[in-house]
């Protein structure tokens, strides 16, 4: 007997849409939904069984214990101008706001915490808690107008004088940035920690705006967690497009644009690797070679432990933060992102760790935890990065591998396979340095040389995040040009 999803594929495959979305991630579900909105009839094709993309959940390690597979802390999808706009509360989305957004251990045994309060955060920062105010105060009073530009394609800014104290520091390298603005090891320390979100090593130009960025969400929107896991909001963004009249096939993994319905427009949720395999010999050789060309960026190297017990953190005010940046200095955060650049593993890699089930009951059974890691690592590498992270870990947490019931790892090759946008498990949809962050993955940005066919991935611009706004941006240009 053909199963019951084969046979609406294939009764499917009748018909026509206004237009079809190749990827249900958060950009490829939003972009639907874009669309939905227009008044056009929207289908969307996902190869795996659960939609989501990167914002999936799962018991990955014992029942009962769920963990997200990929991202799983949202500043960029709370911010999001399009995300805000949605009623996705009415679709069972709730947020879920950790006491403190961020804790930076140190190895004498003491943290530094950012709660949402700028001065209670600068001050403890010592001689820096000016500095730190006169840094980020600014950006935080201004951050819904700085996050419209930020979250949008290269244009001219609505709201220049807003991104004016953003733009004079977001150029500058991390290191550089952090050792002109700072001069206590544990306010550069902590700097380094947000730019190291980036991926690039932190002499790298635009290395320094992730730091200003992921600083400033910490005050302004928070750092919060998806109650239930990541997946509750890819199920909201499809429960909304449904509503709407779009339909969502999973188990469908599209090979080629000539096997889909007839559609007036295509979006594919997709790096330009997946673009290049599904478009054939149809695409122009131009593009071929600038796709071909396209960088991904360094791996992650993944860890989910079930826990019987909290994080036995040596700082104990680590356990108000939902996520806690583990590596130490500046110079050791440094030397861990410049090391997968150069195709090295660190040997003290710098860890961005979350701890959920602190702030959200439904992650673990009573009593238990679960706890989410990974550490950044050379495109494709196959070193078991885990010895190295749980290192890292005990370093500030003794104690902590006893703690472990059971661990579920994934290499970046394990990461791709989950999710075939994570290319040598680059989860940003390819590197952020300056020659292609601005203009990705082309100077055509989502439209592609295929008529009607458009790229709506983390790929293109503002590039990686769960914000759904590439996905927005590329809808938009789709109905501008095809109906």
């Amino acid at each position: 007997m053909i199963p019951r999803h084969k046979r609406a594929l294939m009764a499917n495959s009748q018909r026509t849409y206004d237009a079809i979305v190749i990827g249900s991630g958060p950009n490829g579900l939003a972009a639907a939904i874009r669309l939905a909105q227009a008044g056009k009839s929207v289908v969307v094709y996902e190869a795996e069984r659960t939609i989501g993309g990167g914002a999936r959940s799962a018991e990955l390690t014992l029942p009962g214990f769920v963990h997200d597979i990929c991202s799983a802390v949202h500043p960029m999808a709370i911010s999001s101008p399009f995300f805000r706009a949605l009623p996705l509360d009415r679709f069972g989305l709730r947020w879920i706001q950790p006491d403190a957004p961020l804790a930076h251990p140190f190895d004498d045994g003491t943290a530094a915490v950012l709660v949402r309060s700028v001065e209670e955060s600068a001050a403890q920062f010592g001689e820096d808690a000016d500095a730190v105010r006169s840094l980020i105060h600014p950006l935080v009073n201004s951050w819904e107008r700085l996050a419209d530009a930020i979250l949008a394609p290269p244009r001219i800014p609505s709201h220049p004088l807003a991104l004016a104290h953003f733009g004079l520091n977001a150029l500058r390298p991390a290191t550089r940035l952090a050792r002109s603005k700072f001069k206590t090891v544990r306010a550069r320390a902590v700097f380094a920690g947000m730019a190291a979100h980036s991926m690039l090593p932190l002499e790298r130009t635009l290395s320094g705006a992730f730091g200003l960025l992921m600083w400033t969400t910490c005050h302004s929107v928070g750092w919060p967690l998806a109650a239930g896991g990541s997946q509750s909001l890819s199920n909201a963004l499809a429960d909304l497009l449904r509503s709407l009249g779009g339909e969502i096939f999973t188990e469908h993994r599209v090979k080629s644009f000539a096997e889909l319905p007839g559609a007036r427009a295509v979006l594919c949720d997709t790096t330009p690797r997946q673009f290049l395999q599904i478009a054939g010999e149809e695409i122009n050789e131009r593009e071929r070679r600038t796709f071909e060309n396209y960088r991904y960026g360094p791996g992650v190297f993944k860890v989910d432990w079930a826990l019987d017990g909290p994080v036995p953190w040596n700082a104990p005010e680590c356990a108000r933060a939902g996520t806690v940046h583990i590596g130490g200095t500046l110079e050791e955060i440094a030397e861990s992102e410049r090391a997968p650049a150069q195709g090295r593993i660190a040997e003290r890699p710098f860890v961005l760790f979350a701890q959920p089930s602190l702030f959200d009951s439904a992650r673990a059974p009573a009593g238990k935890h679960t706890a989410w890691a990974y550490c950044h690592a050379p495109n494709g590498s196959g070193v078991d990065m885990l010895e190295r992270i749980e290192n890292q870990v005990e370093r500030f947490a003794s104690g902590f591998r006893k703690r472990i019931l059971a661990r579920s790892v994934m290499a970046p090759s394990d990461m791709e396979a989950h999710n075939a946008n994570l290319i040598g498990g680059d989860i940003g949809g390819g590197s952020v340095e300056m020659r292609q962050f601005f203009l990705r993955p082309s100077a055509k940005l989502y439209s592609t040389s295929l008529r009607g066919i458009f790229l709506c991935s983390s790929s293109t611009p503002p590039g990686p995040g769960v914000h759904g706004m590439c996905g927005y941006f590329a809808a938009q240009r789709a109905l501008r040009r095809c109906f």
